[in-house]
Formats: C-alpha cells, sequence, structure tokens
C-alpha cells in the first residue's frame, strides 16, 4: 500500500476509535446524572411505582451496560432509537433541526471567517503599531466576554432600542406562510454572535501568523525588489499565513458548536444546539446520545478535511518526511510594516547562509 494510503487508513481507524470512546463516554455519563425523563414526562411528584412503570417501557429498567449494549445493537442496524420525550425517530428529529443548525452555523462561521482574515490581516501588517494594539484589544475583549453576553447586547441595541431585528426565534408566528427574507431577518442576530465568537477565538493566532511570516526572508526580499506592502501581504503573506489557521479551524468546530448551544438558547432558535439543551434538562437520552454522536463525526469530519487542506497548500506535508525546520537554518528576523521598505543589504543578510551571518 503507498505511503499516503496507509496513512489514510491509519487515520480513518483513528477517528472511528475516537467517535467510539467519545459517544462511550457520553452515554455512560449522561445516565450517571441524577433524575431521569420519567420525572420529565410525569413531573417531581411522581409516585416512585408509576416511574418505575415508566422507566421500564422506556427499556430503562435494565442495567445500563445492557443498555449500552441495545444501543449500539440499534445502532449497527442504522436506527438512533425513539426520543422519549417527543415519541419521533431520533434520526428524523435529528434532520429536522440540523438543517436549522446548517444554516446558523453556516453564515455564521463563514462571516466569522471572513472577519478573521480580515482583521487577522491588518493586525499583523500593524502588530507593533497603535492600531494593531487597539485590533488586539477588541479581540481579547470579545473573547473574555461570554457568547450569551454578546448576543443579549446585540438584542438589547438592535431589537430592543432601535427594533431593526427581531429578538429571537425562526420565523414570524403571525404569519401564516414565512418567506426568505422573514427567516434571513431573524437569522442575523445569532449568526452574527456566532461570527463574533469565531473572530475572538481565531483573529489573534493568525496575526501572529501574519506577523511571523513578515518577517520571513522572502517578504524582506520582496520588499527590497519595491513591491508594494499590500502585494506582498496579500499574494506571499497571506497564502503561507493561513496555513495554520486552517489547522485551527478544524480543531474550532466543538467550541463553535458548544457556543452555538448558549446562541440557540438565547435567541430561543431551534437548532441542533438548543435540541441538545433541552434533551439534557429532559434526560432523552436518545436524542442526547445522537447529538453527541452527529457532532463527533462532523468534527472528525472537518479535523481530516483540514488536513487535506493543509496538505494541498503545503507540499512539504505530502512527503512521507517533511524536512524539519532547522535543517533550514531559519532565524526569525524583524518583520516590515506597513509603509516600510527592506533595503537590499538587509534582504541579502537575511537570505544568507547561517555560516554567513
Amino acid at each position: 500500500m503507498h505511503a499516503a494510503g496507509r496513512r489514510a487508513a491509519a487515520r480513518c481507524i483513528e477517528a472511528a476509535l475516537s467517535l467510539a470512546l467519545l459517544v462511550t463516554l457520553a452515554f455512560f455519563l449522561a445516565h450517571a446524572a441524577p433524575g431521569g425523563p420519567e420525572y420529565s414526562i410525569f413531573g417531581i411528584r411522581v409516585s416512585p411505582a408509576r416511574a418505575r412503570l415508566l422507566a421500564a417501557q422506556l427499556g430503562l429498567g435494565v442495567p445500563v451496560w445492557q443498555q449500552f449494549l441495545l444501543w449500539w445493537g440499534h445502532l449497527l442496524r442504522g436506527s438512533l432509537g425513539y426520543s422519549f420525550l417527543l415519541n419521533r425517530p431520533v434520526a428524523g428529529l435529528l434532520a429536522d433541526y440540523a438543517r436549522n443548525s446548517a444554516a446558523l452555523l453556516g453564515v455564521g462561521f463563514g462571516f466569522g471567517l471572513l472577519l478573521t482574515v480580515a482583521g487577522g490581516l491588518a493586525h499583523g501588517a500593524w502588530y507593533r503599531a497603535w492600531p494593531g494594539r487597539v485590533l488586539g484589544g477588541i479581540e481579547v475583549l470579545l473573547y473574555a466576554t461570554p457568547g450569551f453576553v454578546v448576543g443579549t447586547v446585540l438584542v438589547l441595541v438592535f431589537s430592543g432600542w432601535l427594533g431593526w431585528l427581531p429578538p429571537g426565534g425562526i420565523a414570524d408566528l403571525r404569519i401564516e406562510a414565512p418567506g426568505i427574507g422573514d427567516f434571513a431577518r431573524h437569522l442575523v442576530l445569532p449568526a452574527v454572535t456566532i461570527a463574533l465568537v469565531v473572530y475572538a477565538s481565531l483573529a489573534r493566532f493568525f496575526a501572529e501568523s501574519v506577523d511571523g511570516e513578515l518577517a520571513r526572508p522572502y517578504a524582506r526580499t520582496a520588499a527590497a525588489k519595491g513591491l508594494a506592502f499590500p502585494a506582498i501581504l496579500l499574494r506571499h503573506v497571506a497564502p503561507n499565513a493561513v496555513r495554520p489557521l486552517v489547522t485551527l479551524v478544524g480543531l474550532s468546530l466543538p467550541g463553535v458548536f458548544s457556543a452555538s448551544v448558549v446562541v440557540e438558547s438565547v435567541f430561543s432558535y431551534p437548532g441542533l444546539g438548543w435540541l441538545l439543551w433541552r434533551s439534557a434538562l429532559a434526560r432523552d437520552y436518545p436524542v442526547l446520545i445522537g447529538i453527541v454522536l452527529v457532532v463527533g463525526v462532523v468534527t472528525i469530519v472537518g479535523n481530516l478535511a483540514a488536513d487535506f487542506v493543509n496538505a494541498m497548500l503545503d507540499p512539504r506535508l505530502r512527503k512521507a518526511r517533511a524536512l524539519p525546520w532547522t535543517r533550514w537554518g531559519l532565524r526569525r528576523q524583524t518583520p516590515i510594516t506597513w509603509g516600510e521598505t527592506a533595503t537590499p543589504e538587509s534582504s541579502n543578510h537575511a537570505m544568507a547562509s547561517p555560516g554567513k551571518r
């Protein structure tokens, strides 16, 4: 088997084992929590006899390890079970709510990445000047602010004070057949909240990557040849600085979904995050484990996609053994900044071999 094929097979096996471990931990942790679905259905004043009868009807009367084996048996047959609370197939229920979450996370995550690239390039270009410090302060402030606070502030400003956008939901219930415009208006505030969370999480790392690339010899050589700084930044620095960002995007998917749980709860947006929160409160174990399974699959696929994109961007990663950076003898130089032009002497010094420095 080719080396690339062996690595792909190893990654797939590792992904399958990670997913199985994730689902196993989620299953036993969910069942270890106090309470049960019988109390969510009948209330806390239900008699013990009636609670035991309902638990037996739901398949909860056997030990947890037997429930775990039964759940895996149903999963291998292509079934995720039925919701205790809604009495619906979990697969169909997740499909209905996943469409809403896909729209929210697709728009919010995409807009957040655009903000990250634009803000990170600006921050990295002026990393040691006052505009960079201002952008860095904004990023730290957003990073330190919880997502529900950001969402609440947006609701107060754009819905409460200005009245431009609806405060929550997915459509206006007073409209019999809401159109795409109504859905879009309800999507704006939660999507912007997700975008700000993504920007706060990634922008500073991308700015540091841009600053590091500006210190590399190729950037100083391009400046010494008279190439304008915007051209250096966009044509040479950005393609190299974006590679670490791709890896961070794949690793940030679980955090983005965690943020969507809070955001969907704040805006009463019927997505997977809102369904996860509701299922956790109601001890709806099949729905809860099904959502964990879906999120795990999306996260693993996202990480594999990030590795694939990185391999496409960096030819060295397509080789079986990449050359370590230390063999190149590269040392960090002072990065060029906006408006600076490197001198030929500094460029030649940056390109000199380690023995001649």
